[in-house]
């Protein structure tokens, strides 16, 4: 009896919809995730967010040149970013990446197909903001605990062309020298 048991509920999991994600309201996807950007920039800025299924979906158009990205209800930290448009094919690459391939790999696989002109990435330097802390309290508008650090996206820079040193601190150091997603960090100390 038991073994049926376990191969009816098999069957029935096999048919079933995938389980929907917890998801914050639109309203509060939104509210969050433009506080990563510079205040003057937030009410403009096209927001990107997720729906039921935890799919990255549009959420608000915007009419200026930052993207912002809520939270990921399938990720426990809490994060939001907000970025130039120029970055959005190498952070979409990124997502998709992400499904299937982790870590170093998942870099190396966008830097290549940037390399190679499959993803589209901006010479220039571009700004990526990214916002964590503990949570979003809705009713304040505010992310709790929140940290705020800086990305300078400068592809292909080293230590030689911009002066900067490749260790970690919070003095502004460059990552990834020499690569497609080579960027200055800046991360202030922590409260």
């Amino acid at each position: 009896m038991k073994n049926h048991l376990v191969v009816l509920f098999a069957g029935f999991a096999a048919v079933m919809p995938a389980l929907a994600v917890d998801v914050a309201p639109a309203a509060d996807q939104i509210a969050s995730s433009v506080l990563a950007a510079p205040k003057e920039r937030r009410a403009d800025a096209t927001v990107l967010g997720y729906n039921e299924k935890g799919a990255v979906v549009t959420l608000r158009k915007g009419t200026n040149e930052m993207v912002c990205l809520a939270h990921d209800p399938n990720v426990k930290a809490f994060s939001v970013a907000c970025y130039h448009k120029d970055l959005e094919p190498f952070m979409a690459r990124g997502r998709e990446l992400a499904k299937d391939v982790k870590g170093k790999e998942r870099h190396e696989s966008r830097w290549k197909e940037v390399d190679e002109g499959k993803v589209k990435m901006p010479r220039e330097p571009r700004m990526l903001y990214v916002l964590t802390g503990s949570g979003f309290d809705a009713a304040k508008g505010e992310v709790t605990d929140a940290y705020l650090r800086w990305v300078v996206y400068v592809p292909y820079a080293t230590p030689e062309t911009t002066g900067l040193s490749i260790t970690p601190g919070t003095a502004p150091w460059l990552m990834y020298p020499g690569t497609a997603g080579a960027h200055i960090m800046i991360s202030p100390p922590k409260k």
